[in-house]
């Protein structure tokens, strides 16, 4: 039998996702010890677990590196791979947003020279280019973003919200939501073929753990 790889977005998200495995049976006792160890195994079970950031999740699974992955929505559409998306976990639930001070609402409806800062570029660009037809100049940050219309370097932002208690603390508010995020599972194309019975096997677990048995 072959191994079945799992790449895990790190941090949290990783944390949640093997809590969610081990309640169908799905373990790797490597993960719980103190190590430098860059890929954990379960022997019993052939199954592989290595843990990347999140942006290279989509990239791996495309590859056949790994073949299901765990990741956030927000990730797969800013990195557009070719991909299964399969399962909604339902965990790690925020959502996309345009946000900015109140002030700016009509600009941001009425303006083709908005300037969006974001960490999101291609987020951004499907959503004011297709969505609302809009011309803007992307300014890419990497840091927090809600700096950039505070000191005057963009007009808005596109970002992830949770609780919007950040935005509220500088002076700054949701002026659009784009769309809901969550934790995803990802599967390659050629080991859904290759590997259908298993992977659905699992798919199917977590289905009815996250009471999406419908």
């Amino acid at each position: 039998m072959e191994y079945l790889t799992f790449a895990l977005a790190k941090g949290r998200l990783a944390e949640k996702a093997m809590e969610l495995l081990s309640g169908i049976g799905i373990s790797c006792d490597e993960m719980k010890e103190n190590s430098r160890k860059l890929i954990f195994t379960n022997e019993e079970q052939k199954l592989k677990f290595f843990l990347a950031k999140a942006s290279d999740v989509p990239t791996y699974v495309e590859s056949g590196t790994a073949d299901i992955g765990i990741v956030g929505k927000d990730t797969l559409l800013e990195e557009g791979r070719n991909i299964c998306e399969v399962l909604d976990l339902k965990m790690g639930r925020c959502r996309f947003a345009v946000a900015g001070y109140r002030s700016i609402r009509d600009k941001l409806d009425n303006s083709m020279d908005l300037v969006v800062a974001t960490k999101y570029p291609n987020i951004a660009k499907e959503y004011f280019y297709q969505k609302k037809h809009q011309t803007i100049e992307i300014v890419k940050l990497n840091g927090s973003v809600e700096l950039a219309p505070i000191v005057g370097l963009s007009d808005v932002i596109v970002d992830i919200v949770e609780t919007g208690s950040t935005l509220k603390a500088n002076g700054l508010e949701v002026l659009e939501e784009i769309c809901p995020v969550s934790a995803r599972i990802v599967v390659n194309r050629v080991s859904m073929k290759l590997e259908h019975e298993r992977i659905a096997h699992i798919i199917e677990g977590l289905r009815k753990a996250t009471g999406d048995d419908k």
